[in-house]
């Protein structure tokens, strides 16, 4: 079957799901049978043990001892009123259709584009590397505060056997770095099925904790803490549920971090506690392994959130209820201290903190490993798509491992914890950003079968994390939106295209209609007017002068290329435009031109050309300005015997079919062409026709050094010297036309010349002041030259004259159209003017006043043989007749 089925690409992506993991084409018919897991096992249970990690059992105690029970309380809201806000969304996104490996990057890349997609990406990425060290940090933490033995310690409890300063505990953290990553190169499948053993030794454990508060009687703790003044020994208390102990942890009592020695404060303590809510995207992640995840990933995430919202808000409350400031504020693993079996508690934080560590650094790889699957960044991480024979991405989990390794540097797990928190904030505004365009758009492929979310929640979401973002730490915050900027720059000029829907053109739509539509043509006024151009352009092959002069032309305006393709589709298979069309969009790249394309199917050129005039652009932007490229022939007598072409040009309308054949003279003959320029006047369009432009070279003109550019203006009606008026509605539109030109960047250096001409006893002086005051009235600037034309204008009269006696008293005007009785004579004479003006330095461009074709049908070949004798030899020219006002002299 030639044609893609969506219902088949839809099928097939369901079926080569890896689990949340990209995996080789090889490896995915060997995955296809993996969706087996449940909502609980493959949602539920890693999201919880995602978000309990290190703070359940590390650092509860820390946020209640510094901030009170009203403060924690109130963290917690905040906490999960922003993660709310991004599940929401996240469940809309991952139930509006298959869901493929990535997570967030592949949710936020498939929505709003590879630009987006990949600067997250990364950033997602860091954040998972980053998270990895923060739990293996509060590993170390847990291990030194069991079996440290520091320098002159004595007291405490446990078995202190273990070396305890910085470079121990950086030693200690990479072995247990080096353990998650031979469990993450054997196989993620291995941590897979410990899951939900980990997750059952976590509930026990915490079930034992909140007994603990109940068996355990009142006791005193030593403390003992280490910092630059040296070492301190200090008694905490577990008083048991006493009202006084409640009334003491209330309040906020910020003191120094005993770990780091740093001054903590509500920021401080927020970024510590929110890494407890950074766990919500474990399940989404599992969603190739997943039976329904449409169905799977908002019930789940949604149960875990509520669930790990509860648990901590309960202890929250106990803990402030029975144990004093002094022990919450210098014992972070104080729950092992106070438990009924404290080993049981050091058991749940390694299996937590292991687990969390592990199921990071396998996200991170797996992150790392679409990234360079999709080759958003080139070469750059090619060696993270090799892959085991399993599918397993090796070299990106060893990539991955080296990042975390580095990040062990920072040698506690409070001075991460912004850095952590920022990069987690970030992606869950993008991902609240992506949900939000996509409802913006209004898309109609957009139907989540999750509802219960709106552009409000979407809004609330962001507002939330970006707020949050520059309360924890402005600078951080402030270098990771630089540095995903510079990211998103770097992926929109580098990155290669792909065809995954981009969100920015629905938007676009969006707004373009919206804005269309107030766009009320019947407030069209003069002093906004600009050219909107359509130009009618037979072969895209031939060479494109034309077309980049026209680019020039249009002012900011609206630019259409239209082609009309001979043939009758009565007799094809298929729409020949479609194939086409393709074709003129990369030639409209190439030429690097602002410009529609407008394609149209006609037997007869004449009638596509009404086609193209009657429903090109739309609303208030359509086309007031047609441009043709002129058609002519050097030889009068075969002009006028209907043997014309198109000229050197090669701009001239419509003369090959679809398949690029060249028509016979007889399927577009010169009557036909002038009978498109009547028409084009009639539907009050202004008629452009470009002559010579295959001698037109932009590059030299624009760009000579030392050399002067001229545009010329002819702004009388030569056809028509019995008529010599200069302030008329084509005359002025003339010198807007040729005004419009002279303002674009590369054409500003040139200079205007306007040419007068007039008769010695027709007061030359006061037509050229009346000329300059208008020209001043315009605001344009140009050179005013007078032209004597008494010799030229004599042989019109000389000539009208016989005639006239030769009419047997037949009035002059009483012919059809004054224009069609001038003279071969003096045709050539005006024409051998124009050349001889200046002739030393020739202007780049030559606006010559072109008439009104006659009302008689029967005399359109003498009129374009006139036009054609008038703009013959003089380089690159351009007729036009304007038929609507274009000037103003008002502010």
């Amino acid at each position: 079957m030639s044609e893609r089925s969506p219902l088949v690409t839809y099928k097939l992506s369901i079926s080569t799901e890896d689990g949340g993991r990209n995996v080789p084409a090889g490896g995915r018919g060997q995955r296809s049978g993996a969706r087996k897991l449940s909502t609980f096992l493959g949602v539920v249970v890693p999201t919880l043990l995602a978000m309990f990690s290190v703070v359940l059992f590390l650092r509860i105690g820390f946020v209640v001892g510094h901030s009170g029970l009203y403060e924690a309380v109130g963290m917690l809201v905040l906490s999960y009123f922003i993660i709310s806000m991004t599940v929401l969304s996240v469940c809309a996104i991952s139930t509006n259709g298959a869901l493929d490996a990535g997570g967030a990057y592949y949710m936020i890349s498939r929505a709003l584009g590879p630009e987006f997609g990949g600067s997250i990406g990364i950033m997602f990425f860091l954040a998972n590397v980053c998270g990895s060290a923060l739990y293996i940090l509060g590993l170390v933490e847990t291990i030194v505060a069991m079996f440290g033995n520091s320098a002159g310690e004595a007291g405490g409890s446990g078995v202190h056997v273990l070396p305890q300063s910085y470079w121990f505990e950086f030693l200690y953290g990479t072995v247990l770095l080096f353990l998650c990553l031979l469990v993450c190169l054997v196989g993620a499948s291995i941590y897979a099925k410990a899951t939900f053993l980990i997750f059952i030794i976590v509930m026990v454990v915490l079930i034992t904790v909140f007994i603990s508060f109940f068996v355990v009687k009142e006791k005193v703790v030593s403390i003992v803490t280490t910092d630059s003044n040296g070492t301190h020994y200090l008694n905490g208390t577990f008083t048991g549920f006493r009202l006084s102990t409640l009334k003491d942890n209330v309040y906020p009592q910020y003191a120094r971090d005993y770990t780091t020695g740093r001054m903590m404060s509500f920021t401080t303590v927020f970024a510590v506690m929110f890494n407890g809510c950074t766990g919500i995207m474990a399940g989404s992640n599992m969603s190739g392994d997943l039976k329904n995840p449409s169905y799977s990933i908002p019930r789940g995430t949604i149960i875990a959130v509520i669930f790990t919202y509860i648990i901590y808000n309960v202890l929250a409350l106990i803990i402030s209820c029975t144990c004093g400031r002094t022990l919450l504020q210098n014992d972070y693993s104080f729950l092992r201290d106070i438990n009924v079996w404290p080993p049981l508690v050091t058991i749940g934080i390694c299996c937590s903190t292991l687990s969390a560590s592990m199921s990071n650094l396998i996200g991170a790889s797996r992150i790392l490993y679409a990234l360079a699957k999709d080759e958003l960044f080139g070469k750059l991480f090619l060696p993270a798509k090799k892959t085991s024979q399993g599918g397993n991405p090796w070299m990106a989990v060893i990539l991955s491992w080296f990042l975390v390794q580095l990040v062990l540097f920072a040698g506690k797990l409070n001075t991460i914890a912004a850095i952590v928190t920022i990069f987690f904030l970030l992606v869950y505004a993008a991902v609240g950003l992506a949900c939000l365009a996509l409802e913006w758009a209004s898309a109609p492929n957009f139907r989540p079968t999750f509802r219960y979310f709106t552009w409000h929640t979407c809004i609330l979401g962001i507002l939330g994390c970006v707020t949050m973002m520059f309360l924890i730490n402005a600078i951080y915050a402030s270098a990771s939106i630089v540095f995903m900027l510079i990211l998103l720059l770097c992926l929109h000029y580098l990155s290669p295209s792909h065809s995954w829907g981009f969100i920015s053109q629905a938007l676009i739509f969006h707004q373009v209609r919206k804005y269309l539509l107030m766009l009320d043509v019947r407030k069209d006024h003069v002093k906004f007017w600009r050219p909107q151009i359509l130009l009618l352009v037979s072969n895209p092959h031939s060479p494109n002068n034309l077309i980049t002069f026209a680019n020039d032309l249009k002012k900011s305006g609206l630019f259409i290329l239209g082609h009309v393709c001979l043939e009758e589709l009565d007799v094809l298979p298929s729409d020949p435009l479609q194939a086409q069309t393709d074709f003129w969009l990369q030639l409209v790249d190439k030429l690097n031109v602002k410009a529609f394309v407008n394609l149209t199917l006609s037997d007869s050129v004449r009638y596509g050309a009404q086609q193209l005039l009657f429903i090109s652009g739309l609303g208030g932007m359509r086309p007031n300005t047609v441009i043709m490229g002129f058609y002519t022939r050097s030889s009068p007598d075969e002009l006028l015997r209907n043997e014309l072409e198109v000229d050197q040009g090669r701009s001239a309308p419509l003369l090959y079919t679809s398949d690029g054949r060249k028509q016979t003279t007889e399927s577009f003959s010169p009557w036909e062409y002038v009978a498109i320029i009547s028409d084009s006047i009639k539907m009050s369009k202004n008629v452009v026709l470009a002559r010579y432009f295959s001698e037109f070279d932009k590059a030299n003109v624009c760009t000579s050094k030392g050399k002067e550019t001229y545009i010329d203006v002819w702004p009388l009606n030569l056809l028509r010297p019995d008529s010599a008026t200069y302030v008329n509605t084509c005359s002025l539109f003339l010198l807007q036309m040729a005004c419009v030109l002279n303002m674009v960047r590369s054409w500003k250096k040139a200079k205007l010349r306007l040419y007068l001409c007039v008769e010695q006893d027709s007061g030359l002086h006061g037509q050229e002041i009346k000329l300059k005051q208008l020209l001043k009235d315009l605001r344009i600037k140009a050179s005013i030259h007078t032209v004597a034309w008494d010799p030229v204008v004599a042989l019109h009269w000389h000539k009208q004259v016989a005639e006239n006696s030769e009419s047997s008293g037949e009035s002059y005007l009483n012919f059809p159209n004054n224009s069609i009785r001038v003279s071969g004579d003096y045709l050539e004479a005006v024409n051998h003017m124009i050349l001889e003006q200046n002739s030393n330095l020739p202007p780049a461009v030559r606006f010559l006043y072109l008439p009104r074709p006659p009302a008689d049908t029967s005399v359109y070949n003498r009129f374009l043989h006139q036009v054609e004798m008038i703009s013959r030899n003089l380089g690159p020219t351009l007729l036009i007749h304007g038929v609507t006002p274009v000037t103003s002299t008002e502010i």
